[in-house]
C-alpha cells in the first residue's frame, strides 16, 4: 500500500527547505536537551547561569530554538555545570540509522 504524502513530505524533497528545516531541527535539540540536563540536574536558570558566569536571560536564549549561535565551549561549559558529557557526532547525510562514524 502507498503512503499518503503530507504537505511536508512535498516540502521535504525541496533541497533548500531541507537544509534550512534540518537547522532549525538542530537548534531545537540542542535548545531542548540543554534544558532537559539543567532539569536533570535540579538547576534552575539562574543556578546554572551561576555555574556558568553568565546571565539567567543568557539561558532562557540558549533553551529557545530561536537561538543559533551554540559555540562548542559554550556547550562544554554547560554540560560541565549540568554534570553531563558533552558528545558530537558526525552522521552521514540522509542516514536515519542514527550510526556515526
Amino acid at each position: 500500500m502507498e503512503k499518503n504524502r503530507t504537505y511536508l513530505d512535498t516540502l521535504m524533497t525541496d533541497h533548500e527547505f531541507r537544509q534550512k528545516f534540518d537547522q532549525e531541527y538542530q537548534n531545537f535539540s540542542i535548545a531542548e536537551q540543554i534544558a532537559r540536563a539543567r532539569h536533570h540536574a535540579r538547576l534552575t536558570q539562574a543556578d546554572l547561569a551561576k555555574r556558568i558566569h553568565t546571565t539567567k536571560s543568557a539561558i532562557s536564549r540558549y533553551e529557545n530554538a530561536g537561538y543559533k549561535k551554540y559555540g562548542l565551549a559554550l556547550l562544554t561549559r554547560i554540560a560541565r555545570a549540568c554534570g553531563t558529557e558533552l558528545k558530537i557526532m558526525f552522521v552521514a547525510s540522509g542516514d536515519n540509522t542514527g550510526r556515526s562514524f
